[in-house]
């Protein structure tokens, strides 16, 4: 083919593929979120897909604050919860609503862990526990944003340093996180990489309150919920895991059929009475590195549909158990068990737990993880 007769058809293809897909047209949208304490600027990005779904995500935290889907009869709701503006994200009361959660996602015994011989102290912020990376963890930071859209789909690429010491952590660790909305279905990908200079430990989610109802529509225990998992890590009284890792055969924690959620729920079962409900770390069946099916929801109102693949070794299946009082987006009030949670992630406590897989990352070494939320309707 003459050059100029390829570069024509490459110009007809290009213009055919944006008429085909008109929310990839118009690329990602870009809007002012307000200013933190100290002035910095926050935006607000909207990523859409050709099929009818929405996201918007903040720089701040790399939170998602919206995500919108359509139900079977092709109605619209935002289904996790959050807040109208970036206030109430930066009030201290904020349950981590959408935000990217690091440098370690979930519990820390003690606040304390020991890598290359060296003991390390990070900040107690639950109970005798350091939680979600600390008094300022990644959902409190500004990550720096770009659009990296092409023909295939919208990227929303986030990127922040994490200095030495921050928060009590060793190492200076790049961190990349990318979200994307395929142009051809609804679904959000998120790719987690990392690197560091200096020993440290690393454990990144999302940590989205799902209703798949719609936010604030009233408690969550009708969905019907599966785990692809044959075992979970109990706990102690302080939610810490015991290092076991117990089947859920026979358990509350068999989800491995479809099951609603509040079935079980205010059992006599000990563990549940130590969450209030569910707030395990599930391990999920198959080869961990791959990105496989973990876990998937149903609301059966709505007949909307969350699928759940990861990388991880491992998911938090939380269900809103310290929800009560806060006043979320529309002025709706989210109340206990108004929302669950499906954190893709390493175990909890896996720096004091050697049999855990690994949560070390070393120079050299390029962390990476994936999860994908995939939503349908029936």
């Amino acid at each position: 083919m003459h050059p100029r007769m390829f570069l024509r058809a490459a110009i007809i293809a290009s213009v055919a593929a944006l008429l085909t897909n008109p929310a990839q047209a118009q690329g990602i949208s870009k809007m002012a979120f307000g200013k933190t304490a100290d002035g910095r600027d926050v935006s607000l990005y909207t990523l859409k897909s050709a099929k009818g779904m929405e996201v918007a995500i903040s720089n701040y935290g790399g939170t998602i604050i919206s995500l919108k889907v359509p139900d079977h009869a092709g109605h619209v709701e935002d289904i996790v919860l959050g807040f109208d503006s970036l206030d109430g994200y930066l009030e201290k009361d904020n349950p981590y609503f959408g935000a990217t959660v690091g440098r370690y996602a979930n519990r820390i015994a003690k606040g304390q862990f020991t890598l290359d011989g060296k003991t390390y102290h990070v900040p107690i912020n639950n109970g005798p526990n350091s939680l979600h990376g600390g008094l300022k963890g990644f959902n409190k930071q500004v990550w720096s944003a770009k659009d990296s859209s092409d023909s295939k789909g919208q990227h929303l690429a986030l990127h922040y340093v994490s200095k030495d010491g921050e928060e009590g952590y060793p190492g200076n660790l790049t961190v990349d996180v990318t979200f994307t909305v395929p142009a051809d279905r609804n679904e959000l990908r998120v790719q987690y990489s990392a690197s560091t200079d200096k020993d440290t430990v690393l454990n990144l989610t999302n940590h989205s309150y799902f209703n798949l109802a719609g936010q604030g529509s009233g408690d969550i225990l009708k969905h019907k919920v599966t785990l692809l998992a044959s075992q979970f890590t109990p706990t102690d009284e302080n939610l810490i895991p015991t290092g076991e890792l117990r089947s859920v055969a026979g358990t509350p924690f068999d989800f491995r059929q479809s099951t609603a959620i509040g079935a079980r729920i205010d059992g006599s079962d000990e563990q549940l009475k130590r969450g209030l409900g569910y707030d395990h770390n599930f391990v999920v069946d198959g080869d961990r590195g791959k990105l496989r099916l973990a876990a998937r929801a149903v609301d059966p109102g709505s007949g909307r549909i969350l699928e759940v693949l990861t990388t991880e070794p491992g998911v938090q299946f939380y269900t809103g158990n310290h929800l009560g009082t806060l006043h979320g987006k529309g002025g709706k009030i989210y109340k206990f068990r108004y929302a669950f949670c499906l954190e893709t992630q390493h175990y909890p406590d896996s720096p004091n737990h050697p049999a855990f897989p690994t949560t070390e990352l070393k120079p050299g070494q390029k962390f990476h993880s994936e999860t994908v939320y995939r939503f349908s309707s029936q």
